[in-house]
């Protein structure tokens, strides 16, 4: 596994750890709070599974044809779920049937840490832990092996990730389940356990209560202009704008993401994932009918087995067909990988040795940037007075 030890291949799905016979490949943190795999070879015999199960190493044949995928504007009729959720609230339905025909969901939620983790959930009640963005990489544990035990036994399997973490599953299981439905995302990129976590220290500090729950996505301002909420067992709740929250411009600024996700391999419209859930960013200039306060998913269904089960939910969603191109003008992630910040690599240093506080200069705008954000809003308020 030589090749893949290089940090800007490896995604950390930990297939490669959950195949190897001899249990001699450990995940472990690296300084900035990765997981990366660690072989003992001492105890290795060279058998090569975790070449062959690395998605990276050894990607998946994706035989699709970008015509044969469909596209939909995408919002849940339950207008509840809708602001629960960071989109259309597309997610909880899709879950909400496999659960309620004997399956389980697979996807990322919190520890009582609140550190990110994929955990399976057969429970509907229990569902509203894998709803919502989660803006860090989860831990994939044992996953896959429990998965793959669910599969043999014949119990349905909805699995939610990002697409390195649907093409580490697909390898990791070698075959085919017809019990088997994949979905990804389009993804900007994960951001570093250890970055989310010398936040939450820099959140605690300042409150002075135990956190009850997080929300990254909470739409109290609007889908647009989501913010981070986190309610306190005290009762208090913080809640700040993605253009102010520190760790959200953080995030979205790329200063603390994985080095694959700068040169990423499964950027591309095509997928190993049967559906890929997305937000629709830019649906208004399709669709003017669309209210878009609260969200709109976009959906693309790359399989047979992805457009049945989005066939059986049609009367639980409100939804309609669009151009794939023009659906995917508003998310150039799904073919672009994020752009590597100069100031990425000193950002994540500083924030090794130091509080969250102390990295405040990275993720602040410019005063350009600010002037020419403020000359943006002015040019679209005065487009709108004159339609």
């Amino acid at each position: 596994m030589n090749n893949i030890l290089e940090k800007n291949l490896c995604n950390g799905c930990s297939a490669c750890a959950l195949v190897c016979p001899k249990n001699c490949i450990s995940m472990l943190s690296d300084d900035e709070g990765f997981l990366y795999p660690k072989i003992d070879k001492s105890l290795c015999i060279n058998c090569g599974l975790c070449d062959k199960v690395c998605p990276v190493l050894t990607p998946q044949i994706i035989k699709q044809n970008k015509s044969n995928i469909k596209a939909y504007a995408v919002t849940n009729k339950s207008n509840e779920i809708v602001l629960k959720s960071s989109s259309g609230g597309v997610f909880n339905a899709f879950a909400t049937y496999v659960i309620r025909n004997g399956g389980v969901v697979v996807g990322a939620g919190f520890d009582d840490k609140f550190f990110v983790k994929h955990k399976c959930v057969s429970d509907i009640k229990d569902l509203y832990e894998l709803q919502g963005s989660k803006y860090v990489q989860s831990n994939m544990g044992n996953t896959y092996k429990e998965i793959k035990k669910l599969l043999d036994d014949g119990i349905l399997v909805y699995f939610s990730g990002t697409p390195c973490q649907v093409g580490g599953l697909a390898s990791f299981v070698g075959k085919k389940y017809n019990n088997l439905i994949t979905q990804d995302l389009i993804c900007h990129g994960v951001p570093s356990p250890l970055v989310w976590e010398k936040y939450l220290e820099y959140i605690k500090s300042k409150h002075k209560a135990k956190i009850k729950s997080i929300f990254f996505r909470d739409k109290t301002k609007g889908w647009k202009n989501y913010s981070m909420k986190i309610t306190f067992e005290d009762g208090a709740v913080y809640r700040q704008t993605l253009k102010k929250n520190p760790y959200l411009r953080a995030f979205l600024k790329n200063l603390c993401l994985r080095p694959s996700c700068y040169d990423c391999s499964f950027k591309r419209v095509e997928r190993v994932a049967d559906i890929t859930l997305a937000d629709f960013w830019g649906v208004e200039n399709m669709l003017p009918e669309y209210s878009v306060s609260d969200g709109v998913s976009l959906v693309l269904i790359h399989t047979e087995k992805g457009k049945e089960l989005f066939e059986n939910l049609s009367d639980d969603l409100n939804y309609t067909t669009v151009n794939l191109e023009k659906s995917l003008k508003g998310n150039s992630s799904v073919n672009n990988s994020a752009a590597k910040p100069i100031e990425r690599d000193a950002f994540m240093k500083i924030i090794k040795e130091q509080k969250f506080v102390a990295v405040k200069k990275y993720y602040k705008d410019s005063v350009f940037k600010k002037i020419s954000n403020f000359m943006l809003r002015v040019k679209n308020k005065l487009l709108r007075s004159k339609k």
